[in-house]
C-alpha cells in the first residue's frame, strides 16, 4: 500500500480550466486525463488524500484507492455527503500526517525552526509559491502533470531541497 496526494482537480470547472491555462481543449478532456493519470498510478489498495477543490463529485467513484478529502474553499457539501459519494473520511481543517506533515488546502506558514512541513494545494501555478522547498510541497494538479504524487516522492524532493539549502 502506498499513499498519494493531489489537489485542485476541479472536475468540470471550465472557467478554472481556462483561467489556469490547463492544456486541455475542454473539461471532458481534462477530466479524462486526471482520471486516467490517477488510475495508472494508484491501485485499489492505495490511499489518496485529495487536498481540496474536487469539483464535480460524480467522478469520485471512478478513481482508484481509498480516498480522503481535506476540504478546500470550493468544497461546499457536508462531510456526510462527501462520505456518501466515496470518501472514506472528510476533514474541514488541516490534518497532521505521519507526525510531521501539515496537510492543508491552502499553504500554511512553516519554517526551519518548526517541527512541521506542509503539503498543500490551492495556489495552482501562482509563481509566488515554489512547488517544493525545504519545508513544503504543492500538490496542485497544475504542478504535478495532473496526477497524484506519492508520499515517498514528496519526502525525497523535500529532503533534496533541504540539502540544497545547506541545512
Amino acid at each position: 500500500m502506498s499513499t498519494f496526494f493531489i489537489a485542485d482537480t476541479h472536475f468540470d470547472d471550465d472557467a478554472l480550466r481556462r483561467y489556469e491555462n490547463r492544456p486541455f481543449s475542454n473539461t471532458s478532456e481534462m477530466n479524462e486525463a486526471i482520471i486516467d493519470r490517477w488510475n495508472r498510478i494508484v491501485s485499489d489498495d492505495d490511499e489518496v488524500y485529495l487536498v481540496g477543490d474536487v469539483g464535480n463529485t460524480e467522478y469520485i467513484s471512478k478513481l482508484n484507492g481509498t480516498k480522503y478529502l481535506i476540504k478546500g474553499n470550493h468544497d461546499k457539501l457536508s462531510n456526510d455527503e462527501y462520505r456518501r459519494l466515496g470518501f472514506a473520511e472528510c476533514y474541514d481543517k488541516p490534518i497532521i500526517y505521519a507526525d510531521f506533515w501539515i496537510v492543508s488546502h491552502e499553504p500554511v506558514y512553516v519554517n526551519r525552526n518548526m517541527p512541521y512541513a506542509n503539503i498543500f494545494g490551492h495556489v495552482h501555478n501562482n509563481p509566488a509559491y515554489n512547488t517544493v522547498s525545504a519545508r513544503s510541497y504543492c500538490v496542485s494538479v497544475d504542478r504535478t502533470d495532473f496526477a497524484p504524487v506519492s508520499f515517498e516522492q514528496i519526502m525525497l524532493e523535500v529532503a533534496k531541497a533541504d540539502e540544497k539549502d545547506g541545512v
